[in-house]
């Protein structure tokens, strides 16, 4: 296999590490946009974050919901990057178990940095900065 085909392999994985992390985030996310150009108040859009984020106003399944499709595209994203290493029968899987446990852990253990480097460190403070209510929420608080 050449060097070229691997490394395009592992960039498409980092976009769905990445892609997930930004999917799981999406409870805080649109707050920060809308008062970032002025399309909401900092009140409605700290009403919103709770409602996405806490589950207030019946909104209990968002937050579940978004983790599980993140945790999903994580998993999509392994099984293509593996297929397209030509790992594509139980056979192979069982050949190659050590290399796939592995990576998916590390796949796994990434997205979930990712996450909480996106959503507690750099939207908390961007949200902070546009005084929105959440200091509370900084992981050294």
């Amino acid at each position: 296999m050449e060097e070229g085909h691997v490394s395009n392999d592992v960039k498409s994985l980092w976009k769905w590490i990445g892609g997930s992390a930004f999917l799981a985030s999406m409870c805080c996310f649109p707050s920060v946009v809308l008062v970032l150009f002025g399309l909401a108040s900092v009140s409605s859009a700290a009403a919103l974050s709770n409602d996405l984020y806490w589950g207030t106003n019946g909104m209990w399944w968002f937050r579940p919901l978004l983790l599980t499709l993140s945790a999903g595209l994580v998993a999509l994203g392994l099984v293509l990057y593996f297929r397209s290493d030509g790992i594509c029968s139980l056979d192979e899987v069982k050949r190659q178990r050590k290399r796939i446990i592995n990576t998916s852990l590390l796949v796994f253990s990434l997205s979930t940095i990712a996450y909480i480097l996106f959503n507690f460190v750099i939207l908390t403070e961007i949200g902070v900065a546009l005084n929105l209510p959440w200091e509370s929420s900084r992981l050294w608080n």
